[in-house]
């Protein structure tokens, strides 16, 4: 009697440990197939009934997207899924073994796929997402993922800065001025770092008048410049001068220079690389311009360099390094600052070539081109290149807007929510507006 009262207790559990593992192990029911292609992508969603474990892999000959779903059972027709302007000529699906589905996309094209599962929200279940990304829409998405993240970081601030002006229109010569060249040379250079991540050009001259040149790296200085450019085009006495060329600080310009910063007192109450003069005794403070000056001419030096190598591909140079001159526009002692001669006015050729807007649009090019060459190689500490240089292992910071959740965040990023919880320390899914998150990157 108590053998078999035993045996039923085993027997009642065994059941219920049957039950429990058939609600466990019950297969999810994908209801529903979306496709759905747009300028950015083509989006295809799984409507689900439970959440699923899945991975994608493509394969050529031809050209595939393999969908494997874990425990899952195709209740949706495929037949009447409109396929039109996407990548995907036929979906195809079939049972992996006894529990999984394998799903087919037949492709066209070479595409990048990215997948993520989203959990219920509103009137949505759960969902199975595959993005396709063409290789130009995966180049563009990632532009703009930079975007988003760049603009809650420091942007490196390019000084350009266009000679003349106003009552000094600079060198004059066969129907062309100065400060007419080089201000649509600076405008289109800073037209081009616009639209770059990371980047903020400043025009130190927008229009046609005239500002001092202590003003101009004043100016550069208040609106926290990395490097100055300033924008010239030569003359000499005969027509037979020609070419290019890049200048930065002299040594001897640059000793001077210190001298009277010492000597003046607005400028002692500047600051040169976030140190300021104002309450050091003239030693101390020789010697930080004088450390603060090389460094700055070090940086010059190579960031001329870079200028003078891209300029060599669209135009004739007049010099093949970088020469050094005491211009006081390259007296700031805290901004890496050169000068650019665009080519000679005074040249009836290159005058003609100044004046085009097709040889100013290639000038403006390799300048912009070798700055960028040269910052990407030494982005400033703090700022969005120098977070992207360093690569996977960077954290990152991301302050929460209206409208974020932990989940959209971790997406947004590729990371999981889980991990952004443990690096943040947060002891729930909730989050505020205004909270600044530690964003591992990749």
């Amino acid at each position: 009697m108590r053998q078999s009262s035993f045996t039923c207790k085993i027997l009642s559990i065994l059941l219920v440990c049957g039950c429990f593992s058939a609600v466990v192990h019950a297969q999810t029911d994908i209801n529903g197939i979306r496709v759905r292609p747009s300028p950015e992508r083509t989006r295809i969603v799984f409507d689900l009934s439970e959440p699923v474990e899945h991975k994608i892999f493509t394969l050529s000959n031809p050209l595939r997207l393999v969908i494997d779903i874990s425990n899952a059972s195709l209740k949706a027709k495929l037949k009447g899924i409109s396929l039109v302007d996407t990548p995907i000529t036929k979906i195809r699906a079939a049972r992996r073994n006894e529990t999984d589905l394998r799903i087919v996309l037949d492709l066209n094209s070479e595409m990048k796929p990215r997948s993520f599962v989203l959990q219920p929200i509103m009137q949505y279940g759960d969902r199975l997402v595959v993005d396709l990304y063409t290789p130009e829409q995966q180049i563009r998405t990632e532009n703009q993922k930079a975007k988003q993240i760049s603009r809650q970081m420091r942007d490196v601030i390019i000084a350009v800065d266009a000679g003349h002006g106003g009552d000094d229109p600079g060198a004059l010569g066969f129907g062309a001025q100065e400060k007419k060249v080089v201000l649509a040379i600076s405008k289109r250079i800073h037209q081009l770092f616009a639209k770059e991540a990371g980047y903020r050009a400043i025009l130190i001259r927008s229009g046609d008048y005239y500002i001092g040149l202590r003003k101009r790296t004043r100016i550069a200085r208040k609106n926290g410049a990395d490097l100055l450019i300033s924008i010239h085009a030569d003359a000499f006495k005969t027509a037979e001068a020609r070419g290019a060329s890049v200048y930065a600080i002299s040594e001897k310009g640059a000793t001077s220079e210190t001298a009277r910063w010492l000597a003046e007192n607005e400028n002692r109450a500047d600051l040169i690389g976030g140190v300021s003069l104002d309450d050091k005794d003239d030693l101390l403070a020789g010697v930080l311009l004088d450390l603060s000056m090389t460094a700055s001419l070090s940086s010059s030096l190579d960031m001329g360099t870079a200028v003078l190598e891209s300029m060599s591909k669209v135009t004739r140079l007049h010099k093949k390094q970088v020469e050094q001159a005491g211009f006081a526009i390259l007296k700031a002692p805290d901004i890496p600052s050169i000068l650019i001669e665009t080519g000679y006015i005074s040249n009836p050729k290159e005058a003609r070539a100044l004046n085009s807007r097709s040889h100013q649009k290639k000038l403006a090019t390799a300048i912009f081109k070798g700055l960028k060459n040269y910052i990407e190689k030494n982005p400033p500490p703090g700022s969005f290149l120098a977070w992207k240089k360093q690569g996977e292992k960077a954290i990152t910071s991301y302050v929460i807007a209206q409208g974020d959740t932990l989940t959209t965040i971790a997406q947004r990023y590729r990371v999981t929510a889980r991990r952004l919880k443990e690096i943040n320390n947060l002891p729930s899914d909730v989050i505020r507006i205004g909270q600044v998150l530690r964003i591992p990157t990749t």
